[in-house]
């Protein structure tokens, strides 16, 4: 089968149909159409941001779109959650430019999907063999892609890619039928701490999670000055627009879980949630008024509540966030893959990461093994 690769600035060049096509059957909200256009149209990733689309379509010989690639020249590397900061160091102190790069990811969002939008392997193999050969042809120093699946990560290892490891923390479901199961399968003493966290957290507040129409822009207006109070204190720069939250609320609003806490009518506090096929995705958060555990309320038992109402396996509350364990969230694998053109820097950086993988493996068993809130067997 004749398969050709085609480079475009923009989602909306591609546009909804040929996009969700090829992405919708993934069942990530962050992968589809919507999600990406909204990055884009709100001023939130574009290029002025350092976020240049590169997006790359594969057609079939008949023209029809069987594959896409979320892919962006960036000039910095902010809003990853993987960190190539040094690698960057590095090369501008031999004389190299790091920047620009290619990076294949979702922007601002720390979460693992699929990278390679398509049903077949001859599709997904050209999609990657077109991102490594942009990569070529515009003389650019790397290609990163970042929180791609497993079996992605594994194929793009041996295709001559960097593999890199992390971690994140999740909380699985297995089958619970409340919030009390949940609590049943921890030890004492986490119970104990859970349950008084939440009673302390609770006090005098309305806690409602809004999803579909119910979520109006009065509640976007609140839980935007929430996110740019906490963005600004904590980021210094808060990626995302006002318009961004608008536009989600218009085109996703059904995949969207907003937990908003009110003291006396008045919002004080919020925590986005995206809905997937089986997760429930935390994003953003933040506050205007301080109160004790109010964080851990509103990301983490919140979500879980609502995650075991919906039959959901999984709450994935982001990155980073040692505090997890003791909630529930247990450290879990997450992935990277780089391919570095410049023979010394590749060099130093393939060393790291092989003494790396093995590193991060052993934390990941070590942490869960000494800080599990889970009852041992």
């Amino acid at each position: 089968m004749t398969l050709t690769v085609q480079v475009h600035d923009s989602i909306q060049a591609i546009g909804r149909a040929d996009w969700d096509a090829c992405a919708g059957p993934m069942g990530d909200p962050f992968l589809s159409y919507d999600f990406l256009n909204a990055c884009e149209v709100s001023g939130s990733a574009t290029p002025r941001q350092g976020w240049a689309g590169r997006h790359l379509t594969v057609r079939d010989a008949v023209g029809a779109v069987v594959g896409v690639m979320p892919l962006y020249l960036k000039g910095h590397s902010q809003g990853e959650y993987v960190f190539d900061h040094a690698w960057a160091d590095a090369l501008e102190r031999a004389g190299g430019a790091y920047y620009p790069k290619l990076l294949s990811a979702v922007p601002f969002t720390p979460v693992t999907g699929p990278r390679l939008l398509a049903a077949t392997d001859a599709a997904r193999e050209t999609l990657l063999a077109g991102a490594v050969a942009l990569t070529e042809r515009l003389g650019l120093s790397s290609l990163h892609v970042n929180f791609p699946t497993r079996g992605e990560w594994e194929a793009m290892g041996r295709a001559g890619l960097l593999r890199r490891l992390d971690m994140q923390y999740v909380w699985s479901n297995p089958g619970y039928g409340s919030f009390e199961d949940f609590l049943a399968a921890l030890s004492s003493s986490r119970r104990k701490t859970i349950r008084r966290e939440r009673r302390e957290a609770q006090a005098g507040l309305d806690i409602r999670i809004l999803t579909g129409s119910d979520i109006t822009e009065a509640h976007w207006d609140a839980f935007f000055a929430f996110y740019m109070d906490t963005g600004s204190r904590k980021w210094g720069r808060p990626y995302l627009t006002r318009a961004f939250f608008s536009l989600i609320g218009e085109t996703l609003a059904d995949r969207i879980a907003l937990v908003m806490a009110f003291r006396g009518g008045t919002p004080i506090a919020g925590a986005l949630n995206l809905i997937g096929r089986d997760a429930l995705y935390g994003r953003q958060w933040g506050t205007i008024k301080d109160a004790p555990f109010l964080h851990f309320e509103l990301c983490y038992y919140q979500a879980i509540e609502f995650a075991i109402e919906r039959g959901l396996s999984r709450v994935e509350a982001g990155a980073q966030g040692e505090h997890k364990i003791a909630r529930g969230y247990l450290p879990t694998p997450v992935y990277s893959a780089h391919d570095i053109a410049h023979p010394g820097l590749r060099a130093a950086v393939a060393d790291y990461l092989e003494r790396e993988r093995p590193a991060v493996e052993a934390e990941i068993a070590a942490m869960t093994e000494a800080l599990s809130p889970y009852r041992r067997a």
